[in-house]
């Protein structure tokens, strides 16, 4: 069936809001970061002229002469109300981006995971999924800046260097295995991209735990983020998650070559990169549950498994020539 081209173009304009969307709540958050006190604020005791405590006011109410009026509720302060309104944004992005997928989906007939730029825009998105279910907590609020930024860079790189126009997909990959190999894939990539991010902050809080109290500026930008054991086990719950599932995109990739190619293993660039990628995995979940290795040892192994996925994304993929070479930028 020909691509059509209308609805091609509306999928390309919702991916492109999507990025400026992004970058706005991008912006949003970074300023709720750099002007967020670390120091909790106390309630306050009017005192009067003669020193004694005056009646206490109530923060919630409102006085009129004569009655107290009820406020809508406890003020926020600045950097509250800025990341609220960030995260009410951060929903229409989400919206966006998921349209700009769907509708790639019906302008070119086939399932959205043709190419680079469509794997990538599906693994971002399952990257905010997972940060939009497991970082509602308001003490991981700080951590949204950090998992965009790398969302954004893969967008960008996506939208310009990786983009192709909707087109139908070789021939080697018209199959019933597309959708349900390569999204599997995409999905473990992005719970992976949220915990690679936990483990580069959790390495960060160890290397600089300073304090409230500290003058030095490292540890005041530390001491905005949560703390080691939060982002630890943050990074141990979704590796949890996304490891039986990168696990199962590689053992529904190996029956699709055996349908395809006659083989369930050849030691493709791939398929090895994959491999060398869930071990990694498997060894970070090991030392994360032995004793003497959980804590920045772990870590590093964690990090490495994610290198090995960009690695895996990007060098395999555009540079190295192998069986599974359909990046669609010929």
């Amino acid at each position: 069936m020909p691509i059509n081209e209308t609805i091609a173009s509306y999928s390309d304009l919702a991916f492109k809001s999507a990025i400026v969307i992004y970058a706005l709540v991008f912006i949003m958050l970074v300023w709720q970061f750099a002007v967020t006190r670390t120091v909790p604020t106390t309630a306050r005791e009017l005192v009067t002229v003669g020193g004694g405590a005056a009646d206490p006011v109530p923060a919630a109410s409102v006085q009129v002469p004569g009655k107290v009026v009820p406020a809508d509720g406890p003020q926020r302060s600045f950097p509250e109300r800025l990341g609220n309104m960030a995260f009410a944004v951060l929903f229409v992005g989400f919206g966006a981006h998921v349209v700009s997928i769907i509708l790639r989906g019906f302008a070119t007939h086939r399932f959205p995971l043709g190419n680079m730029f469509e794997f990538i825009t599906m693994a971002c998105a399952a990257a905010l999924l997972v940060g939009l279910v497991l970082l509602r907590d308001q003490r991981y609020r700080a951590m949204w800046s950090f998992l965009l930024l790398p969302v954004l860079i893969l967008l960008f790189l996506a939208g310009t260097k990786l983009h192709v126009d909707a087109a139908p997909v070789v021939p080697a990959l018209k199959s019933y295995w597309l959708p349900i190999h390569v999204t599997v894939v995409s999905i473990g990539s992005g719970v992976f991209l949220v915990s690679g991010v936990a483990s580069l902050l959790f390495l960060y809080r160890i290397w600089q735990p300073a304090g409230l109290e500290s003058d030095n500026i490292f540890g005041q930008f530390a001491s905005r983020l949560p703390d080691a054991e939060m982002l630890d086990r943050l990074a141990y719950r979704t590796t949890i998650i996304g490891f039986p599932i990168f696990g199962t995109g590689v053992i529904l990739g190996a029956i699709w070559a055996e349908a395809a190619w006659g083989r369930f293993w050849g030691w493709d660039p791939k398929e090895t990169c994959s491999f060398i990628a869930w071990v990694l995995y498997a060894a970070y979940l090991h030392a994360r549950a032995t004793s003497g290795w959980r804590d920045t040892k772990a870590a590093w192994i964690n990090i490495a498994g994610f290198t090995a996925m960009l690695f895996n994304l990007f060098i395999i993929n555009i540079v190295v020539s192998g069986l599974h070479s359909y990046a669609g930028l010929n």
